[in-house]
């Protein structure tokens, strides 16, 4: 089977395309054959050597976290999925023709493959940002970085539980933003005036790493209701890094209950194959997606 990894940390430069053993089903898990990945900035971030105390790995390492596709192997133990079942869900080297999930759902009815595989991550990082912060209904939780995947996800869950949103996103996506339920502003000069103009914040998320910590802090009042899952640096100023998944196969669970309802869709903002795998964690680390970007396999 073809599978994209890598045999060094470094620059996009070291991943390459290669003819690769088929993974196999342990206890616990499924082999999915997989139509998408989904591209997430945890890939490139483990690429350059980043974050491996939340995701240990070995060289040569595969790439990939998120995946939808179709059964075809299923591990010892596993009950209530069968051979041919449509999944999608987080597993290991997903940027590959077969991969082994460790935990997944059922797609939702309608759900492409294309859609389904910008799922996983994003929205089990969005409600663990939003159980840690401890926001609460009828609160205010200002988002930065807040068209991206895990900001998309962050405000439709937000205001599905009755949580007020302000974004903060480049001015391509205000529009969006606003489509989304959230009160929309940009970056630049004045940012954090205009954002007291729109009222008072009670927690504050980092989703884009854009040094903005400091005010994020400043406009909560209190570092413990600011959480960042972009900037390192983040602890050194009394704010919480989240980095550690907590349980995908309930979030997973959570997110086909939120798009069978029509509460939470995240746009695929471009595709790429698995070719093109390079292309897509440049494009992840330039920033600025709308939604999420994916790999057809």
């Amino acid at each position: 089977m073809k599978r994209v990894s890598f045999a060094e940390f470094g620059g996009p430069e070291v991943l390459r395309l290669l003819d690769a053993e088929e993974p196999h089903a342990g206890a616990g898990q499924v082999r999915v054959a997989v139509r998408a990945a989904g591209v997430n900035p945890v890939d490139w971030r483990l690429r350059e050597g980043q974050v491996l105390g939340a995701h240990p790995i070995e060289l040569p390492s595969g790439v990939g976290l998120d995946a939808a596709g179709v059964v075809d192997e299923i591990g010892d133990g596993v009950e209530g999925v069968e051979i041919g079942d449509h999944v999608f869900g987080e597993g290991l080297s997903t940027y590959a023709e077969f991969a082994v999930l460790t935990a997944w759902a059922r797609m939702p009815e309608g759900l492409t493959f294309e859609e389904a595989a910008g799922y996983p991550s994003v929205v089990e990082t969005a409600l663990r940002l939003v159980r840690e912060v401890g926001v609460e209904p009828g609160q205010t939780l200002l988002v930065s970085g807040a068209s991206g995947g895990v900001g998309s996800a962050v405000v439709q869950i937000a205001r599905d539980r009755g949580i007020k949103v302000i974004g903060i996103a480049g001015a391509a996506n205000q529009d969006y933003l606003r489509g989304l339920g959230a009160l929309a502003t940009t970056y630049g000069e004045g940012w954090v005036e205009r954002v007291r103009e729109l009222g008072p914040v009670d927690a504050a998320f980092d989703l884009a790493g854009s040094g903005v910590i400091r005010e994020l802090v400043e406009l909560t009042g209190d570092p413990r209701k600011v959480v960042s899952i972009a900037d390192l640096g983040a602890p050194d100023l009394g704010v919480r890094f989240s980095g550690v998944a907590g349980s995908v196969p309930d979030a997973l669970a959570e997110a086909a209950g939120l798009i069978a309802r029509g509460r939470l869709h995240i746009p695929v903002e471009k595709s790429y194959s698995l070719a093109e795998a390079t292309q897509a964690q440049i494009d992840s680390q330039a920033g600025h997606t709308r939604g999420r970007r994916v790999i057809l396999v």
